[in-house]
């Protein structure tokens, strides 16, 4: 043990630095003190990169430290994000026997309990005006959440994150294990898992993107392992905890083409059953999850929810603000209604191109073409909050970009937007993210020769 803190002394002082600075964000931080958030979360960065740096051949080590990171949030209510209130409400009336999906939280007679007046009032506005928008996976942890939590918005808090922690522990084990498959280092992993981001966006405030990409992951990793029935259920599962997984499934096409160099059959028709089999084991899954909601009501409320994000909400976007503007100019009024509906089929064509003019023989293809589509999805999305920069961000641990990596650091610039005055974004750091972001995802692309190579050091 005296031998283990002499050599490893720094990381030590890392560490208690970590956990000083994440219990001051956790307990002793105010969203709209920017100064001090930006502050304390570029110490974290630095901290998490070097003990990467340091202790890269530890794992060990470095999976402790994620953990005690983790757990310095354990009682803290979150800070960053009123979701949580959401998340509980939604149990709430699953305990009750309510539908959440065919009502908003304004309908519900303010002679309510204490609790779930305060739930509403903590939730604001704008989420308690309009439908859920939380698959049923989700609503399941939500119910179990808001049962086991009791009358206690604190309890519910911690069941929560205790099920995000886990998630995040099962993205390490099966993420590692993947790593090893692609015959890549495996301490990448801790890009992810030791990234302050996902510590604070996903432990801290409580956002389920950690549970899909658990799912996402193990589903990739039986892919890899051509176990793919089990891997079209487990995607399955993880969109019926949030529903971007769906972007994946065209990507499949040229992945399952491959499996005919390697089968005895050289029949075309072989292969494309089986994807065939694969989407309609994805699509039954999600659609026997969805099964104890559904009703013409329920699709009516859950489709106006869903397109609330590309037709009226606007959040630190890139490419759309710069259309929004053009908009102004030309027409002089905001124009998100026409490009909220255009933009998600400038998407979808783009997921056609990657599809079938990229050869996605190989897991490794596979995972980079994913990250390309999900990269341009959020490119031209109206709304990006924080934590939706999860998903590249794993992707991207299993492939030389790292364009995420920066992302990570500054997509928490938009937090600028919580004032003391209100609600106002500042278009200034919202571009150097994204001229930063998408440079040097541009970098990568163009002249690989340039990629960040630090974290390839053995």
């Amino acid at each position: 043990m005296q031998g283990f803190l002499k050599n490893h002394k720094f990381s030590i002082l890392l560490l208690l630095a970590g956990i000083a600075f994440y219990w001051s964000f956790a307990y002793d931080l105010d969203r709209s003190d920017f100064i001090k958030l930006i502050s304390l979360y570029t110490g974290l960065f630095f901290i998490s990169f070097k003990l990467i740096q340091l202790e890269k051949n530890n794992f060990w080590f470095l999976a402790g430290v994620a953990v005690l990171f983790r757990l310095v949030f354990i009682a803290a209510t979150p800070n960053l994000s009123q979701d949580f209130y959401r998340f509980i409400w939604d149990g709430k009336l699953i305990l009750e026997g309510i539908n959440p999906y065919l009502s908003v939280p304004n309908d519900f007679s303010p002679t309510f309990s204490l609790m779930q007046q305060n739930l509403i009032k903590g939730m604001g506005s704008l989420s308690a005006g309009n439908y859920t928008s939380y698959p049923p996976v989700n609503q399941l942890l939500f119910v179990i959440s808001a049962f086991l939590g009791g009358k206690s918005i604190l309890g519910s808090v911690i069941v929560m994150r205790f099920f995000i922690i886990l998630a995040e522990l099962g993205i390490l084990y099966f993420g590692r294990k993947l790593l090893l498959k692609l015959k890549l280092p495996t301490h990448q992993i801790f890009w992810f898992i030791l990234n302050p981001f996902i510590i604070i966006e996903l432990t801290g405030n409580l956002h389920f993107e950690g549970v899909m990409l658990f799912f996402l992951t193990w589903s990739i990793y039986l892919l890899h392992q051509k176990k793919w029935i089990w891997s079209a259920i487990l995607l399955g599962i993880s969109v019926s905890v949030k529903l971007l997984p769906l972007l994946f499934l065209p990507l499949l096409w040229n992945y399952f083409s491959a499996f005919k160099k390697n089968e005895n059959s050289a029949s075309e028709f072989l292969n494309f059953k089986k994807l065939l089999l694969y989407y309609s084991i994805t699509g039954c899954t999600v659609l026997i999850s969805f099964l104890p909601f559904i009703s013409s009501e329920f699709i009516s409320n859950f489709s106006a929810s869903i397109a609330l994000w590309f037709q009226k909400f606007e959040f630190n976007a890139s490419i759309y603000y710069m259309i929004r503007w053009i908009g102004f100019q030309l027409k002089g009024y905001n124009i998100i209604a026409t490009a909220g509906k255009i933009l998600p089929l400038i998407v979808i064509l783009i997921l056609a191109g990657l599809a079938f003019f990229r050869r996605n023989n190989s897991t490794e293809k596979l995972i980079y073409t994913m990250l390309l589509g999900v990269s341009a999805y959020f490119f031209l999305a109206t709304t990006v909050h924080p934590w939706y920069i999860a998903t590249p961000l794993l992707l991207s641990v299993f492939t030389k970009f790292r364009f995420a990596l920066v992302w990570s650091f500054l997509v928490m610039l938009s937090y600028s937007a919580y004032t003391v005055n209100g609600f106002q974004e500042n278009h200034w750091l919202i571009a150097v993210e994204y001229i930063l972001v998408i440079g040097v995802f541009l970098v990568e692309i163009f002249k690989p020769q340039l990629l960040f190579r630090f974290s390839n050091n053995k």
